[in-house]
């Protein structure tokens, strides 16, 4: 059995307009030429995700959505689906970020639905873990993960 490779992700939250994930992109497939060892994945936000397709054709890193919705479409105002992501040229998505979590308010069932979504869609989950700094501080990191 061969050693999984170590994915590098860069989750760009609510940062960079087109323009410059477009520079910033760039910038980043100059610097990681020749890295092999691992796989990068980009995660930026969902208006930058087409643009930087075009900038990462021929390089290694690879295109990953911040989030998405469990349904394949219908009325639900800004939400993304599985399959926008991949027809955009992703190959990843970030499921169950604390942000997510916390100020959004999803539920350990939303991020199941969201998991088995984007697994039948072909994408690869980032499923995220982890205590909040109050729970970190009160020693309870492990009970959190367990949870998760």
């Amino acid at each position: 059995m061969s050693a999984r490779k170590p994915i590098i992700g860069g989750n760009w939250k609510m940062y960079k307009t087109p323009s410059e994930s477009i520079e910033t992109g760039k910038a980043l497939v100059g610097k990681l030429s020749g890295v092999t060892n691992a796989e990068v994945v980009i995660c930026p936000p969902a208006t930058n995700i087409v643009p930087l397709k075009e900038v990462f054709v021929g390089s290694q890193v690879k295109l990953g959505g911040q989030n998405l919705y469990w349904e394949e479409e219908g009325a639900f105002t800004g939400e993304i689906a599985a399959r926008m992501l991949t027809d955009a040229g992703c190959d990843f998505v970030i499921i169950g970020h604390s942000e997510r979590r916390h100020v959004f308010g999803e539920s350990d069932r939303d991020i199941n639905k969201k998991i088995k979504k984007a697994q039948a869609s072909g994408l690869k989950p980032i499923f995220c873990v982890g205590e909040k700094l109050q729970e970190r501080e009160a020693g309870d990191t492990e009970m959190v993960v367990v949870k998760a």
